[in-house]
């Protein structure tokens, strides 16, 4: 892919918000003769130079789509191998992002997940909640249609206990709800490994969004990759379904 003027030349066309479908992992190990677990491990260090690539730029908000609602349907296995995965990078890399200045959240369905490594993701967020440099959202048993229904039943709930008019109800009113309260809607959403589509990632969130899809495996992701996402979010023009007043 050809590369284009640096992003930050244009002021003010740096994304606030990057969301990435990391995908691939498996298919990098098959292309290299491993286990679909070693694809996974690369994954882990190409979120290490993603994260690095963002602080450096600037980028307030990093989304990482790590595990899906649909992932649990995988061989028994390879979830195992997934969420032990999961412990080794809270027990050996959450220091070092504390120590970054990272705050860490998890969105998604984490009652899924044992008490124990929910313990865990409780204690991550609170060692890191302070931190400002940038927030990494780690999406974790997540599904974009599962978080458009909790929101509902949640905001469903607040009517029946005379919280909320439904019919006074808002699209702020609803945001407010997601896993993602409190957080801008992504400027752009990546995609590695060839694919073309969100796969069930913020729907809600993505209404606007500038879609970037890249044909580089996750495990090869690097800050090159990052600056091409940053140029190519730099040509586009965000209307949000405005037409542009005519000149006089």
């Amino acid at each position: 892919m050809k590369q284009v003027a640096d992003p930050l030349v244009k002021k003010g066309m740096l994304p606030k918000h990057v969301a990435i479908i990391m995908d691939g992992n498996g298919r990098w190990a098959g292309t290299h003769g491993l286990p679909r677990l070693a694809g996974h491990r690369a994954g882990i260090d190409a979120i290490a130079r993603c994260l690095s690539a963002a602080t450096q730029h600037g980028v307030a908000y990093l989304t990482l789509y790590a595990f899906s609602s649909e992932n649990w349907l995988r061989n028994p296995q390879e979830v195992a191998e997934l969420t032990e995965l999961l412990r080794y990078y809270l027990k050996n890399k959450v220091q070092e992002l504390h120590n970054a200045g990272v705050q860490v959240r998890f969105i998604g369905e984490l009652t899924r997940f044992d008490g124990d490594l929910r313990k865990n993701l409780t204690e991550v967020e609170d060692l890191t909640a302070q931190n400002n440099r940038i927030v990494l959202l780690l999406a974790l048993s997540y599904g974009g249609r599962g978080d458009i229904v909790q929101a509902a039943r949640r905001l469903a709930c607040a009517s029946q206990n005379g919280m909320i008019n439904p019919d006074q109800m808002t699209e702020s009113d609803f945001a407010a709800h997601l896993w993602t309260a409190g957080v801008p809607d992504p400027d752009v959403i990546v995609r590695t490994g060839g694919e073309y589509r969100l796969s069930n990632f913020l729907l809600w969130q993505s209404a606007y969004a500038e879609l970037v899809f890249l044909d580089v495996f996750w495990p090869d992701f690097n800050e090159k990759h990052f600056s091409i996402v940053l140029d190519l979010y730099a040509q586009r023009e965000r209307r949000f379904g405005v037409r542009p007043v005519a000149s006089v």
